[in-house]
């Protein structure tokens, strides 16, 4: 690396793609409260919620107090999921700063996941496009399973860049290419970003990465290596998708950021503050997180050495090594 450190732009995720799961409900205020704490963190966007049927996701019912609410902070962009175009309604009449569309670039996902095909799916998003930019409001466009299916294994890099080209013709402005169920491994990456990268220069292009299998953090220093410097995260590891179950969630924001910084990149998050956000999680979702640095601290958070050391005195007990 050299003197000058490369910045990074991290989205974090948790309380969109996250909490939509979750049994237990968080409450408006404590969401809004959570929010707030996020928008200090340095992230360069925040996924708030979702603009979907209150029956469909009752975890993210109060969409609007939730956007009403908060505290904007500048420099900080407020992105929110919508499915259709009533959902774009409801969204643009909150002041959001982005809409996120997502269909899958698998057939049988999009069918098992939307409950449609990717035609008509893509027929109901471009409906949507023409609603939005008529506001100005920005729009990206995430691409489900971009990095294999679980129904049907891999996925083409072709029909991964004919999708893509399909929303950068409407004018959308950033895309995200999503491993949904983390299947994703390096090589397959470095190599379907890179053609993304030559063949979309001034897209927005951000990573997706799942921690199904415990590779996102090998992914993202793949998608590092191509080009990439836009990666979406979740605090505490929450998320996950339900074709992949048991499995972990999204890639970790505090873990992810703590490892880009000791690689010498600026990611522009302070991880103190994500770290004191996100040891609110278990107690406002009920649950133990997935996070690792939650549970260990930082590298070089040190600790006493114990008395049982300092004796001098030989014990019998477990060896590290």
């Amino acid at each position: 690396m050299s003197e000058s450190k490369k910045r990074l732009y991290m989205q974090e995720v948790a309380t969109r793609d996250g909490f939509q799961n979750e049994a237990q409900f968080v409450e408006t205020e404590q969401k809004i409260d959570l929010i707030n704490q996020l928008s200090q963190c340095g992230f360069a966007k925040i996924e708030v919620t979702s603009f979907t049927s209150p029956k469909a996701i009752p975890a993210l019912r109060d969409a609007e107090a939730v956007m009403h609410q908060i505290k904007r902070q500048p420099g900080v962009e407020y992105t929110v999921l919508v499915p259709n175009a009533r959902g774009a309604e409801r969204a643009l009449s909150c002041g959001v700063d982005e809409v996120n569309l997502v269909m899958s670039v698998s057939e049988s996902h999009n069918m098992t996941n939307l409950r449609m095909s990717r035609e008509q799916s893509f027929a109901q998003l471009s409906n949507v496009i023409s609603v939005v930019k008529a506001t100005g409001v920005a729009i990206n466009v995430s691409l489900s399973t971009a990095m294999g299916c679980p129904m049907e294994g891999d996925v083409p890099v072709e029909e991964v860049m004919r999708w893509m080209h399909c929303f950068v013709e409407l004018g959308v402005r950033g895309v995200t290419l999503c491993d949904t169920t983390g299947m994703a491994f390096p090589s397959q990456v470095r190599t379907l970003c890179r053609k993304a990268r030559a063949t979309f220069p001034d897209l927005e292009l951000t990573l997706h990465f799942h921690n199904t299998r415990g590779m996102a953090l090998a992914n993202t220093l793949a998608a590092l290596d191509a080009g990439i410097d836009r990666f979406d995260a979740s605090l505490g590891g929450l998320g996950g998708c339900p074709y992949a179950p048991g499995a972990t969630g999204n890639a970790c924001t505090e873990e992810l950021v703590h490892m880009l910084e000791l690689e010498g990149y600026d990611t522009g998050v302070d991880l103190m503050v994500a770290l004191a956000a996100s040891a609110r999680l278990p107690s406002l979702i009920g649950h133990d997180v997935p996070s690792q640095l939650l549970k260990a601290g930082r590298r070089l958070d040190l600790h006493p050495m114990p008395d049982t050391a300092a004796d001098g005195k030989p014990e019998q007990r477990a060896v590290c090594h």
